[in-house]
């Protein structure tokens, strides 16, 4: 009995080649079809969750295509009343909604995982006629107040997560209206346009190097009003030409048996682009991308109010990434310094910031990545209570893991440890700043955008418009790059209709190559030069792009003829009369406080000023903290805004006058011995359930000892309460 020769290496290689080409072929088909399956309906998304309808914002005063609706926890997951509910704001950036609860490893995952009930604020595909960036933020607002409304017996206000563009529309809002959020969370947000470092965020140029906006009203008035997204999302997918026009689909096709699902999911997301009145996406581009009004304080509501990021009152966590091109950590911390010259002032002004830095992911990754989820967001979600209760200054969040060192692990929730670091804005400064003549280039950019608009406006814009037709602007859309790749793939081709069949037939006789096969090893080593193609393309590209940028809008000549000559420094949001008249009341307040308060301001007081040294803390001191609240009587318990005020006001006032405030600490404290030795409990296991004191925190210790005059018991008591 003969068997059949074995295939050579080469005619293996073929065969797996072409049957790969066959499925991905397919893949790409059920992309496109895929693509108007969610063009046909009234409100894609990709959310993962089961979700019902709370409030339409096309029935609000002012209309607008958003939603807000509530996640329906999943079979055998708690919801505590008590805590307060999530609100996870989708980017309209471009592509569809959806991406914060995409899988269960997501933004609304993990804060249903810590028991908080959660909402979505997700957008139509199509905008209300006349719609603007101010009736969004108003539909924000009365979202907000509906989300509260349900929810009367949450101890703090709604928690906000806001992605990428989100984030600023979540911003002006909290300026506009301080009294309704609780912590905001910005993941990958941009509200410092102009902030970068040379040689790394070519994207911050793009307003220069196409000569300012008026190419933005031109595609709005040829779209006949319209701005299509999928314009935003070229923009995105030029910055990494080699993930766009190689990696991705390489990866696919390298990887087609496993790797197919995959893609698809995100392709449902990403390939979905949605549409922008044109009086937005200029709005946006004038305000924001090219003009940089945000942290300036010169954005004003239609009613003359001023936007000023400073008025909100909510704690601000930003987590961003070094391996984000599209928000580097300079356009999602670069606000705080050009809010704010020295520490002091966000102390003063009461605001609490917190950052965290991801060493490598990239702008998707932060609200997309199963990792990022499990880790970054998980923390957030569980710790946001105790974010809430932190002093007013600025903090970096680190998160480390817990090992078998670790103190008190019973102490910490899940496996990672969530630690508050005091920082200062040198730090910030440290991530990289543009010096003064490059923040001046910027400002030459804005200036010409103005001038190129205006000369658009008088010479150009009325024959453009004349000429648009809702056909003509249906037709440019359909041709767009960004939608034509998925319709050329869809069954909607003749060419496909046979790919359906052909793959069936493909992976009923699938032969994959050996990994070891010499083609096989030669496509990959092939793969790898075209990778280092594209991005030595890419590098001389923004190397390129860099340089003409700099010496373009570093011109003397063309700065003076802008009214930007040698010597005008960018000016930030400027002082503000209102906000000095109530810190002068706040700090004239304070000066009366010192010996007003009981037990509890004591405990507090104390706890601070030990810990103060060090400049840290722990999610292990702020569940012993939880721990001690939960045992008072329900009649004596402090509610959680009392905790919140008394955190404040106790920490202002040893940085007021560290002396006076713990010299008074007797007079603070009862009579009973038997309370003072509870009291004085407390503070020990608050400091002992994080690391050991420094030789200043011990001394400083002692000395709460002797004012105290009694002794704790040496082991723990309430934290096991």
């Amino acid at each position: 009995m003969s068997t059949a020769p074995k295939l050579g290496f080469f005619q293996e290689y073929w065969v797996d080649a072409w049957q790969r080409s066959i499925l991905t072929l397919d893949t790409l088909r059920e992309r496109g079809n895929t693509y108007f399956d969610q063009a046909a309906k009234e409100a894609p998304n990709v959310l993962g969750f089961e979700v019902e309808l709370v409030r339409d914002g096309r029935t609000l005063p002012q209309p607008v295509n958003y939603v807000l609706v509530r996640v329906v926890p999943p079979d055998g997951m708690v919801i505590d009343p008590v805590k307060p509910p999530f609100v996870v704001v989708d980017p309209r950036a471009g592509h569809g909604p959806g991406i914060g609860g995409m899988k269960h490893d997501s933004e609304i995952g993990v804060a249903l995982a810590a028991g908080h009930a959660c909402y979505f604020v997700g957008f139509l595909p199509e905008p209300v006629p006349g719609q603007t960036i101010e009736h969004v933020c108003v539909a924000e607002a009365a979202f907000l107040e509906e989300v509260a409304k349900r929810h009367p017996d949450a101890e703090s206000k709604p928690v906000i997560v806001a992605n990428c563009q989100a984030g600023w529309q979540i911003m002006m809002m909290a300026a506009i209206r301080p009294d309704l959020c609780g912590p905001l969370m910005l993941a990958g947000s941009p509200l410092s346009y102009w902030a970068g470092v040379r040689g790394r965020n070519p994207m911050r140029y793009l307003g220069g190097t196409l000569g300012g906006t008026w190419l933005t009203a031109l595609a709005g008035d040829l779209g006949n009003g319209i701005f299509d997204g999928a314009s935003l999302v070229a923009n995105f997918e030029s910055l990494n030409p080699a993930n766009t026009y190689w990696q991705k689909p390489y990866n696919l096709y390298s990887k087609v048996d496993t790797e197919t699902s995959r893609f698809l999911d995100f392709e449902t997301w990403w390939g979905n682009p949605v549409l922008l009145n044109a009086g937005e996406m200029q709005w946006i581009a004038d305000n924001l991308f090219v003009g940089n009004k945000l942290t300036s304080g010169e954005i004003r509501t239609s009613d003359g109010v001023r936007v000023d990021l400073r008025n909100i009152r909510s704690p601000i966590v930003v987590l961003c990434s070094w391996g984000d091109n599209i928000t580097p950590p300079q356009q999602a911390l670069g606000w705080v310094t050009d809010l704010y010259d020295e520490e002091q002032e966000i102390v003063e002004n009461g605001q609490t910031i917190v950052y965290t830095l991801h060493q490598s992911i990239g702008h998707l990754g932060i609200f997309v990545s199963g990792k990022v989820a499990t880790k970054e967001h998980a923390e957030f979600a569980s710790c946001m209570e105790m974010i809430d209760l932190v002093p007013p200054g600025l903090y970096e969040a680190v998160i480390t893991e817990v090992d078998e060192d670790t103190t008190r692990p019973d102490l910490i929730h899940g496996k990672y440890l969530f630690r508050l670091e005091a920082r200062t804005l040198d730090d910030i400064r440290a991530l990289g700043a543009n010096s003064p003549e490059d923040d001046r280039r910027f400002a030459t950019v804005a200036r010409v955008s103005e001038v190129n608009l205006g000369l658009y406006r008088t010479l150009l814009q009325p024959m453009v418009k004349a000429a648009a037709t809702p056909q003509s602007a249906e037709l440019l859309r359909d041709m767009n790059p960004n939608r034509l790749r998925f319709a050329a793939f869809s069954d909607r081709n003749p060419a496909m209709r046979q790919v359906k069949e052909l793959a069936a037939t493909v992976r009923a006789d699938r032969k994959p190559v050996a990994a070891d096969n010499p083609l096989h090893v030669w496509e990959q080593v092939a793969s790898t030069w075209m990778t280092t193609y594209w991005e030595s393309y890419r590098l001389m590209r923004d190397a390129m792009t860099e340089a003409t940028f700099l010496a373009t809008y570093g011109s003397p000549l063309l700065q003076s003829l802008v009214g930007l000559g040698p010597g005008t420094e960018t000016k930030g949001p400027g002082k503000d009369l209102v906000r000095e008249i109530n810190a002068a009341q706040r700090q004239a307040d304070l000066e009366k406080q010192f010996e007003v308060g009981g037990l509890a301001e004591a405990v507090i007081r104390s706890i601070m000023y030990v810990r103060m040294p060090q400049g840290s803390i722990d999610e292990r001191g702020f569940s012993v903290l939880q721990a001690i609240r939960r045992v008072q009587p329900a009649n004596r318990r402090l509610s959680f805004g009392e905790v919140k005020a008394m955190f404040r006001d106790q920490y202002l006032l040893l940085l007021i006058d560290e002396e006076r405030a713990i010299g008074a600490l007797p007079r603070l404290l009862p009579d009973d011995q038997e309370q003072r030795r509870f009291g004085r409990q407390a503070v020990q296991d608050v400091l002992t359930a994080g690391e050991g004191l420094s030789e200043e925190g011990r001394r400083r210790l002692q000395r709460i000892d002797e004012l105290f005059g009694v002794a704790p018991q040496s082991a723990p008591g309430a934290a096991h309460a």
